[in-house]
């Protein structure tokens, strides 16, 4: 007879599925109007910031480009991105916000960390709390998780356009496109997120490493005693909400949320797995509002849906059944 696991674990996933797909229409509709330049219950709070960021740097957002000038400006706006992001992992160590010492990145490391993280790949050669301070942190890593995220929102913003202007030679301005995939996507929702993380215990602060007494001392293989241990403090929350919602990986402490101070509730795990895929499941509403036929855009959700459940029950089936690696350490990491 299966565990009574088995239908526990069930039924958090199809509530979790039920809750994404009822989040799919609200959110792709918003993202439409958006790029559509319809009002949103956003706009009077946000246009005249939008306005102003249009006329200080000097963008005629009235003006569209083709697929020529968009990419150009896409790839000098993220070249930009990656020597602001390479010179403050290169200078790290005379930074403020540093409250560990941390030395700065070595060349390649800091090269490596740049182009990764501003691609939205985010493969972290280093660990966080060890080797990263909080303005790099901050100004570097979580500024780079906006920007790569909002990079990835245009492109699929253009390729929708281009795929539903049949005469047009234009797919929009990237300058336009990239302020409000940030002002009114977002950074509203890391804002809640982050908020909602916070909330439960997720850390946020500037302190320094604090080094805490163990209630029961530990003794080593070799026969040394552990009477205490360095607990990494942080702005961690603040990231950890664009980690998410941006599909950027690894984090603060480079273990993709696996760490309590990350994710320490049923609830925060439950969120940021939302947080993960809200927005590319919403996109396919959003294709099928540009396209004025919202029927193409949930074919194409119960194709991504049908692909999601597919891998998903592939993965539960291995994690039931254990690791059989573990399980010659002599723990039974199964149901069985």
């Amino acid at each position: 007879m299966p565990d009574a696991g088995i239908f526990f674990d069930i039924g958090g996933m199809l509530f979790f599925l039920i809750v994404l797909t009822l989040l799919v229409k609200p959110l792709g509709a918003y993202m439409a109007n958006v790029y559509q330049d319809k009002r949103t219950f956003l706009s009077p709070i946000l246009m005249p910031l939008e306005n102003l960021i249009y006329k200080a740097a000097g963008i005629k957002h009235d003006e569209e480009m083709d697929w020529e000038d968009y990419a150009k400006a896409l790839l000098l706006f993220n070249g930009l991105g990656f020597v602001v992001l390479f010179l403050i992992l290169l200078l790290q160590g005379m930074l403020p916000l540093n409250p560990q010492g941390f030395p700065g990145f070595s060349l390649d490391l800091a090269f490596n960390e740049a182009v990764s993280f501003i691609t939205n790949t985010n493969w972290q050669s280093y660990s966080g709390e060890s080797a990263a301070s909080y303005l790099t942190q901050m100004l570097g890593f979580a500024v780079q998780n906006f920007f790569s995220a909002a990079t990835g929102l245009c492109i699929a913003i253009a390729l929708i356009r281009g795929f539903t202007r049949h005469t047009s030679q234009t797919i929009g301005n990237f300058w336009k496109d990239m302020t409000k995939s940030i002002l009114y996507i977002l950074l509203p929702i890391a804002i809640i997120a982050a908020l909602l993380l916070v909330s439960q215990g997720v850390i946020q602060n500037f302190a320094p490493y604090v080094n805490s007494s163990l209630l029961q001392p530990t003794q080593t293989s070799d026969g040394q005693t552990i009477i205490n241990q360095t607990l990494a403090m942080g702005p961690v929350a603040s990231q950890e909400a664009i980690k998410e919602f941006g599909t950027n990986g690894g984090g603060f402490f480079n273990a993709n949320s696996a760490h309590p101070f990350e994710n320490p509730t049923p609830f925060t795990n439950f969120l940021e797995i939302l947080l993960l895929l809200i927005i590319s499941f919403s996109l396919t509403y959003t294709f099928g509002r540009f396209t004025g036929n919202t029927k193409q855009g949930w074919a194409l959700f119960a194709a991504m849906m049908m692909l999601f459940i597919l891998f998903l029950a592939v993965m539960y089936y291995y994690e039931y059944s254990g690791n059989p690696l573990v399980q010659k350490l002599g723990v039974n990491g199964s149901y069985m």
